[in-house]
């Protein structure tokens, strides 16, 4: 099973409280799915709302279960930014 990291931004990283952790998922949402396992409060919430970059590349619409995550990877949790 592949391991790498997950990185928090903004909101996320605020829910989570901590800017990044480990994963050990096969798919994007195994990765997602030990997150919520792990940060069962406002993090759920949160993620309903982001997007996610794996490994720099948009998911996009995507269904996470089709996403392969790769060994020493990356997965960016980007909640919706105000601004511009």
């Amino acid at each position: 099973m592949p391991s790498g990291t997950i990185r928090y931004w903004a909101a996320a990283k605020a829910a989570a409280g901590l800017a990044e952790e480990p994963y050990a998922a096969d798919t994007l949402a195994g990765a997602l799915d030990g997150a919520r396992d792990r940060h069962p409060g406002e993090l759920v919430n949160v993620l309903r709302r982001c997007s996610f970059l794996v490994d720099g590349n948009p998911v996009g619409t995507r269904s996470h279960e089709t996403v392969r995550l790769a060994e020493g990877g990356t997965v960016e949790v980007l909640p919706p930014f105000a601004g511009g």
